[in-house]
């Protein structure tokens, strides 16, 4: 991958942290397993028990929590 484009690939969040976006993702082609908060892969390579929690979370693609892993 190029180099990142912010607000195409990534932004910051209030707490100055960098937050992939649904594009990034679709570039980057698989789930990494994060339970990264715009994961278009239905969080296929998150392990069990978070990614069952990831999938019923009504904040699915907005999450509350704000880290760099973006893991809520």
């Amino acid at each position: 991958m190029d180099q990142l484009v912010e607000n195409e690939d990534y932004y910051y969040n209030s707490q100055g942290y960098i937050v992939l976006t649904e594009s990034f993702h679709l570039k980057k082609g698989y789930c990494c397993g994060n339970g990264c908060r715009h994961c278009p892969y239905n969080y296929d390579g998150v392990p069990e028990p978070l990614r069952s929690e990831l999938v019923k979370s009504p904040n699915n693609s907005a999450a509350s929590s704000d880290t760099s892993h973006e893991r809520r």
